[in-house]
């Protein structure tokens, strides 16, 4: 499915993070898909409010949860700076799709990182 808010199509997620070699880009590539996936759930169920939006994101951060072992075997970690850099991530979704008043810890709840 083809993103269609443009916002976000034309957003380069997680940047930060693939301009610093610290972090693996082939890990990186695969967070940034589970970002989209996150946004391609958003248009087809449309969320009517902040507790469905968080049910997804929880789906979304319990994914980003998996790729910390991916981070650790590749001598990397989501530590401080991939923490915030997803962290803003989420946000930038939520407000992109117009949920501009979710609360940025609850988008990521469910991390453990």
């Amino acid at each position: 499915m083809a993103i269609t808010n443009e916002r976000v199509a034309e957003y380069t997620f997680l940047l930060p993070l693939y301009e610093d070699d610290y972090y693996p880009d082939h890990v990186l590539d695969k967070g940034k898909a589970i970002l989209f996936r996150l946004c391609e759930r958003i248009e087809a169920e449309n969320p009517a409010d902040l507790a469905a939006l968080y049910a997804l994101t929880e789906v979304a951060t319990e994914a980003f949860n998996d790729l910390e072992a991916e981070f650790d075997a590749a001598g990397s970690e989501i530590e401080t700076v991939a923490r915030e850099e997803i962290g803003e991530a989420f946000w930038f979704i939520a407000t992109a799709y117009g949920f501009e008043d979710a609360d940025g810890e609850e988008l990521i709840a469910a991390r453990e990182w």
